[in-house]
């Protein structure tokens, strides 16, 4: 359990919260697996799942343009557990992935519990659109 931990503390999104929570959010969060090649989200379909990447490497491709590679520490699916919207993106597993997932009736009470978390969300939001609009 101590690498989830580890992983969640890279990620900038959780960096105030501290080391007994990010215990208790690892243990919220459920191993997934996905193969080289595995398209793990779909541009425009439905998804309510989020993610942190504990192990390799994904592309990130926006109307068939790749746009950003993603790696350990990396997350991904935070959209869609705001407003249950269609993805924004498609995601492929560009080598084996390992990462920690969980759905939004998982993330929200977390969040609630630790408003740190939002504000944090908000900026990762908010950077995403500015480099939408470049």
């Amino acid at each position: 359990m101590a690498e989830v931990e580890e992983t969640l503390a890279r990620v900038p999104m959780f960096s105030g919260v501290k080391s007994k929570e990010l215990k208790k959010l690892g243990k919220r969060m459920s191993e997934r697996s996905f193969n080289e090649g595995d398209e793990i989200t779909r541009e425009g379909e439905s998804g309510i799942g989020f993610f942190v990447i504990e192990h390799g490497n994904a592309t990130v491709s926006v109307a068939g343009d790749i746009v950003r590679t993603l790696g350990p520490g990396d997350h991904f699916g935070e959209i869609a557990l705001i407003d249950s919207g269609p993805r924004s993106a498609t995601i492929v597993a560009s080598t084996d992935l390992r990462c920690r997932g969980m759905s939004a009736w998982e993330f929200r009470p977390f969040v609630e519990e630790h408003p740190e978390v939002a504000w944090a969300l908000l900026e990762t939001l908010v950077r995403r659109l500015r480099e939408a609009q470049t």
